[in-house]
């Protein structure tokens, strides 16, 4: 290897130059042990001491800290250690869930690190970017984010977004000499390049090491039910001070009174709500995970559950992914087809259902894809046992056809070596490539899109010649194949590779990419979530509609829009799009928006990354570029999109169990100021002391409330439409629900303490024993419903009900938490007809519990219906 300076770098000292074989493994090992991983450290972790402390800056939180304040200002000093310790179980719970999430988060960022094109021991392979070292020999592409600081040795006409870096939005060229930073993005253009600086050290990491302390802002969900508790605060302080009148006018002591009505206030705000939220999220984030989608920002979890249309690109999502050259046309109309397993470079050559030896003309078709071409195949190693693709999908499939039809990749390629070239463009739609010749000449080749290659004015061939091979494309693309063209020609200087004139046609190469076996059945299982799955592609329109069909998305006489025809019209009940340029889906995406969707896209190149962000959620395939996955919210590392499907039901889970909860807590709280404000009218001048109040207030809304956030996903949660983006979180008849049940759990209580008086029982003790069991038995009765004859559930919440029952009858029967509570004792048989009499509420709820009926398999105006109806 040479040494070489860095022109203009910072670098200390002559950095390696490799020659094209790279590093070797051992050598690369050696320097990662030495000079450690090409990451940057992570932030360091929040003090436990500044977790507590946001904690305590929660507005229902801060509400607690106010009602401590005031009771100790009055004197009543078992109120506010009992209020103290509200706030001492709120906060640990609030930390730890804490701890949870930033630790799956952190496991999540594991599961979803970049990878880099490396080469090693002479060959072209995938690893981490992670443990790139110095000296590795790296290619990146357009697509790829750079995955270190890099000393180019070879680029062609490389083009890098350095606004990451600089701020600067236009692209900038970069050519041998000079570096790419990490954290750049390749916009067009490829180039090869030497690391020289890795980690902390690269521009990226000096970046990152300003930020590392950034705080994360809240979520939209977090933020929407921040303001919810806030204006529950505010209505819980006006009715606390409505009993607080009420109590003075009735001659009650002043100072008493305000105890009672600050303990309300503390009652009837749920302050476990943020454990809850972030115990769901962290919860469902992991589920996701497990099923192989990795959340990248934490909304996404709960956004998910309201996606009403998925805009899906074909290859890899609902097709394989795993591209093959499966039928060849050559120029004399001869059709072969191919034959092998994956990108494998063995197999055959048949035409007419019978082997052939490989003719000169299919191979020197062969030959062209192959050099036209910058992919490469893994072969099988102890983590993957089949050969793999490194590099575009597509162009892996000509290099296995190469190999098929009997050529050597390495050979062919070193015999032909590349002097100029022309990436593919997607305006043009076509690759040029120049290669010298063993006698000094070039050759031209060009491949791309059919109707882009077999233009009149590039070809020197005949209107037939032209005519059969156009007529040939439309056949394959009809069969559901994506074709390319390709074309050469041999010349003795190089050409204007914009647009090279003079080139033969060499034929047609149709690849294919199976249908996944599961996808109609994942089209299926949308419909019926009331998810409108749309297919939008680049492919020609027959390839489109092909696919469409085997879907089940399009049927003869359907709309299918075509990106290349401004003269179409876009119906709104169109679910095939072919031709589709990247600025035409943020147009689909934006006019899906505007009539109130939740819009899901999936994508993995680099033109697919604007639509990403775009998108309310956007789906990034794991096997795509490192910019889709970048501006994603959510990557698939199967590729696969009944992941997406998996992921919906666990966003629907998320957000039922959020509901749940706030159905559970806000019918406590309404229950405990009704009981308060209505109790007088009945005799029961003052129901319950602060202090019970507030101990009600700890053992419901604690650990069990938290409980209810882990509840799984209820029967046929994917067989209902999506809830409407408009819908306010207590909205679907939330609110009145609430009602009814602390109406409910008030009247019970009630009751209970009016027939305790009438018997000369210690009444106030039994509203209070009602009061706590009463709202633990609605816990039970709003949890999810289980699949019949099934045990499947959720054994923490019972294990947190059974130990709050125990802890709330132990108020009145153990001496020391009577004395806390102001309590008395209550005999055996009249604990049993308390708990007969809380079993009420929960009971009557079970009953009346509404099953929602599963929707049809909706039209494709049917999503539109129905968020319209939530205008």
């Amino acid at each position: 290897m040479t040494k070489t300076g860095v022109p203009g770098g910072t670098l200390e000292g002559a950095v390696e130059v490799l020659v094209p074989g790279g590093l070797d493994s051992a050598e690369a090992a050696a320097r990662l042990r030495a000079n450690g991983p090409n990451s940057v450290a992570p932030p360091p972790r929040r003090h436990v001491v500044l977790r507590v402390l946001r904690q305590l800056t929660d507005p229902l939180v801060a509400l607690l800290l106010a009602a401590a304040v005031v009771t100790t200002a009055l004197g009543d000093y078992p109120d506010t250690a009992v209020i103290l310790l509200v706030v001492l179980v709120n906060t640990i719970i609030g930390v730890v869930q804490e701890i949870r999430a930033d630790r799956a988060i952190a496991a999540l960022g594991q599961l979803a690190a970049p990878a880099a094109r490396v080469v090693r021991d002479g060959r072209d392979m995938a690893v981490p970017a992670a443990d790139l070292v110095q000296g590795d020999l790296v290619r990146i592409e357009a697509g790829d984010i750079v995955p270190a600081d890099l000393l180019l040795v070879e680029a062609n006409r490389l083009q890098l977004d350095e606004s990451a870096l600089s701020g600067e939005s236009v692209p900038v060229g970069r050519t041998v000499g000079q570096e790419a930073l990490a954290g750049t993005v390749v916009t067009t253009g490829r180039a090869d390049g030497t690391v020289v600086r890795t980690g902390p050290a690269s521009a990226l990491g000096r970046i990152s090491a300003l930020v590392a302390g950034t705080r994360p802002s809240a979520t939209p969900l977090q933020r929407r039910l921040s303001a919810l508790g806030r204006m529950l605060g505010l209505l819980a302080v006006a009715l606390s001070g409505l009993v607080f009148a009420i109590g003075v006018i009735g001659g009650r002591p002043v100072v008493d009174m305000a105890v009672t009505a600050v303990s309300l206030v503390v009652a009837a705000v749920p302050e476990s709500l943020p454990a809850v939220v972030t115990l769901a999220l962290a919860l469902g984030a992991r589920r996701m995970a497990a099923a192989k989608a990795i959340p990248r920002r934490l909304h996404a979890v709960e956004t998910l559950g309201s996606v009403t249309v998925i805009a899906s690109d074909k290859t890899g999502t609902l097709t394989e992914g795993r591209m093959a050259v499966q039928q060849v046309v050559t120029t004399d109309g001869a059709r072969y087809q191919v034959t092998g397993s994956g990108y494998a470079p063995h197999g055959a050559v048949h035409r007419d259902g019978a082997e052939v030896a490989v003719p000169e003309d299919l191979r020197r078709l062969a030959r062209a894809g192959l050099l036209c071409n910058d992919a490469a195949l893994s072969p099988p190693d102890d983590e993957r046992p089949d050969w793999g693709a490194v590099g575009d999908p597509l162009e892996a499939a000509l290099v296995a056809f190469a190999a098929r039809a009997g050529l050597d990749p390495q050979t062919t390629r070193s015999a032909w070596p590349r002097v100029a070239e022309h990436p593919f463009d997607q305006a043009q739609r076509r690759m040029v490539t120049v290669h010298r010749s063993c006698d000094q000449r070039y050759l031209v080749v060009c491949k791309g899109a059919p109707e882009s290659v077999l233009d009149p004015a590039l070809l020197d061939a005949t209107d037939d010649e032209i005519a059969a091979l156009t007529s040939g494309a439309h056949q394959l693309a009809g069969e559901g194949l994506r074709v390319l063209a390709v074309a050469a020609a041999l010349v003795d200087t190089v050409p204007d590779l914009a647009a090279p004139t003079g080139l033969r046609p060499l034929g047609l190469t149709a690849v294919g990419d199976p249908l996944r076996a599961a996808a109609p059945e994942i089209a299926d299982s949308l419909d019926t979530a009331g998810v409108r799955l749309l297919l939008i592609t680049g492919d020609h329109p027959a390839t489109a509609a092909a696919i469409g069909s085997q879907l089940g998305l399009w049927r003869d006489g359907d709309p299918l829009a075509r990106g290349d025809d401004d003269s179409t019209p876009t119906h709104p009940d169109t679910r095939v799009f072919a031709r589709t340029q990247p600025e035409q889906k943020l147009d689909i995406i934006a006019d899906l928006q505007s009539r109130g969707h939740v819009v899901a896209m999936t994508g993995d190149g680099v033109n697919d990354a604007p639509a990403l962000r775009r998108a309310d959620i956007g789906v990034a395939m794991g096997g795509g570029t490192e910019v889709a996955r970048q501006a994603a919210d959510l990557v698939l590392v199967d590729d696969d999109l009944s992941t997406v499907t998996t992921a919906i039901g666990e966003g629907r889970r998320i957000y039922d169990n959020i509901r749940r909860f706030l159905r559970y807590a806000l019918s406590g709280g309404v229950a405990e100021i009704l009981v308060m404000l209505v109790g007088p009218l009945f005799g029961l001048a003052v129901p319950l002391q602060p202090a019970q109040i507030l101990w009600v207030n700890l053992l419901t809304h604690g650990v069990p409330g938290v409980a209810l956030g882990a509840e799984p996903a209820e029967p046929g949660t994917l067989r209902r439409a999506p809830r409407s983006p408009q819908e306010s979180v207590l909205g679907a008849g939330l609110g009145r629900d609430v009602l009814f049940t602390g109406a409910l759990i008030a009247a019970v209580v009630l009751g209970a303490g009016v027939v305790a008086a009438a018997r000369d029982l210690p009444w106030q003790s039994v509203v209070f024993v009602v009061l706590g069991l009463a709202q633990l038995g609605v816990a039970l009765a709003v949890r999810a419903p289980r699949p019949a004859g099934t045990r499947r559930g959720n054994p923490g919440l019972l294990v947190a009900v059974a130990v709050s029952a125990l802890l709330q009858v132990g108020g009145v029967l153990l001496p020391p938490l009577r004395e806390l509570l102001d309590t008395e004792p209550l005999t055996p048989a009249v604990l049993l007809a308390c708990a007969a009499v809380s079993a009420l509420p929960g009971l009557v709820l079970r009953l009346t519990r509404r099953r929602p009926t599963p929707p049809s398999a909706p039209s494709d105006g049917a999503v539109d219906a129905a968020v319209g109806r939530s205008h």
